[in-house]
């Protein structure tokens, strides 16, 4: 048995007002190159992953936001390495500039039922039926 303690991390699932969700392309020289994901990243030591989750999308995006749903916390475990993953839904605060590449390569508004069809990381992939179970219908 593996005695490795997972790394918590914070996944943003950060949701327009059509009820499009934002991906960020991986950079090709980071771990899992050109992979699209949901914004976010590790839970410093002393942070509540509210407040990664704001110091993130801060770093990545240049973005403030407003946090909405907390999903559930879930475990991926990667070869070398296992995540502990809390994913929330949130929204762009009021005044937040819109979301640019900070270490992303590319960004992508995303419809639910579309998520499928992108190359996501590994963890994001069982947020995909979450989030498609979640999606109000479209007219």
């Amino acid at each position: 048995m593996n005695p490795r303690v997972p790394i918590p991390v914070v996944a943003a699932l950060l949701e327009d007002v059509d009820g499009y969700f934002l991906l960020g392309r991986r950079p090709p020289t980071k771990a899992l190159p050109m992979k699209w994901e949901f914004p976010g990243g590790k839970i410093e030591a002393g942070e509540t992953p509210l407040e990664a989750l704001a110091r993130e999308l801060k770093e990545e995006l240049g973005i403030q936001v407003i946090p909405g749903k907390a999903w559930p916390v879930y475990l991926h475990d990667y070869e070398k390495v296992t995540v502990e993953m809390h994913p929330f839904t949130c929204h762009l605060a009021p005044g937040s500039p819109a979301p640019y590449t900070l270490e992303h390569v590319g960004l992508a508004w995303v419809r639910p039922e579309d998520l499928g069809k992108w190359d996501l990381a590994p963890a994001d992939l069982p947020l995909i039926p979450l989030l498609q179970a979640a999606a109000r219908p479209r007219p």
